[in-house]
C-alpha cells in the first residue's frame, strides 16, 4: 500500500482550517504536523496540495443502493464506487430492496454481498415491517447502523402503520430508530381527489401537494412523541 504525503495542504478538521502536512500509512493517518519529511524507507508518493482544502472522507447515512433485486439501476459495486468518487467513505444503506432486508437473515446476506464489492465502508439498516418486531428485537446493536420505520407508504410490505407494532418497536428497538415519516390517509384522500380531476395524468408538480406538509408533520409528530415516551435514540429521515 502507497504511503501519501501530503504538503501544505488547507486541512478541513472541526471547524477549522489549518495549513499544514499529513501523513498516510498502511491506509491510515499517522501524522498531521507542519514540515514532515518524507519516510525514506516507504514508497511513498508526496503531493504538494497548496492551495488546495483536504477534507475528512464523509459520512452518507442515508443511500438507496438497488442490490438485491434492481442491478439494472444500481449495484453494492457501482454505487459506492461513485461515493467513493464523490468524497464519500462511509455509507448506511436503506432496506428497501427485493426481497427487502426485514429479517436477520437478509441483513447478513447484504453484509456478504458488501464484503465481496463495496468500495467504501458499509453499514445497513433493519427494515422494521407491521409483523417482524421479534427480528427486531433479536437485532445485535452492532451488526445494523439502525432500524428503518417507514410510517409513510412504501414499497412492499414496509409500510409500518400499526399502532400497536409502533409502541413495541419503540419500546423495544435494541438500536437508533431512523423514520420516513407521512401519514398515508391523508395522502391517499389528496391522490384521491387529484386523480379524480386528473385521471391518470397528474401533474408533476402536485406531488408537494399531495404529499403535503401537512401529513409530514402529522406522522412526525407521532414519531417524537414516541420517541420521547421511550426515551429510544431517534433521527428522522426522508
Amino acid at each position: 500500500m502507497t504511503t501519501l504525503l501530503f504538503k501544505n495542504a488547507s486541512v478541513v478538521n472541526e471547524g477549522h482550517v489549518v495549513e499544514t502536512d499529513v501523513l498516510i500509512e498502511n491506509g491510515r493517518i499517522s501524522q498531521i504536523a507542519r514540515d514532515i519529511s518524507a519516510p525514506a524507507a516507504a514508497n511513498c508518493r508526496v503531493i504538494d496540495a497548496t492551495g488546495k482544502h483536504l477534507l475528512p472522507g464523509m459520512i452518507d447515512d442515508q443511500v438507496h443502493f438497488r442490490e438485491p433485486g434492481f442491478p439494472k439501476k444500481g449495484t453494492i459495486a457501482t454505487e459506492s464506487k461513485a461515493a467513493v468518487a464523490g468524497g464519500i467513505t462511509t455509507y448506511m444503506e436503506m432496506p428497501n430492496v427485493n426481497p427487502p432486508t426485514t429479517t436477520l437473515d437478509a441483513l447478513e446476506e447484504k453484509y456478504q454481498r458488501a464484503s465481496q464489492s463495496s468500495h467504501a465502508n458499509y453499514a445497513f439498516y433493519l427494515g422494521a415491517t407491521n409483523d417482524n418486531i421479534d427480528e427486531i428485537r433479536r437485532l445485535d446493536p452492532n451488526a445494523a447502523c439502525g432500524v428503518k420505520v417507514f410510517m409513510g407508504a412504501s414499497t412492499g410490505n414496509m409500510l409500518v402503520n400499526d399502532p400497536d407494532t409502533l409502541d413495541a418497536i419503540f419500546a423495544d428497538c435494541p438500536t437508533l430508530i431512523a423514520t420516513h415519516c407521512e401519514d398515508t390517509p391523508m395522502i391517499n384522500e389528496l391522490e384521491s381527489i387529484y386523480r379524480e380531476k386528473y385521471g391518470d395524468d397528474v401533474p408533476i408538480d402536485a406531488h408537494a401537494h399531495i404529499r403535503s406538509k401537512e401529513a409530514c408533520l402529522k406522522s412526525s409528530q407521532l414519531a417524537v412523541n414516541l420517541a420521547k415516551n421511550t426515551g429510544r435514540a431517534y433521527m428522522y429521515c426522508t
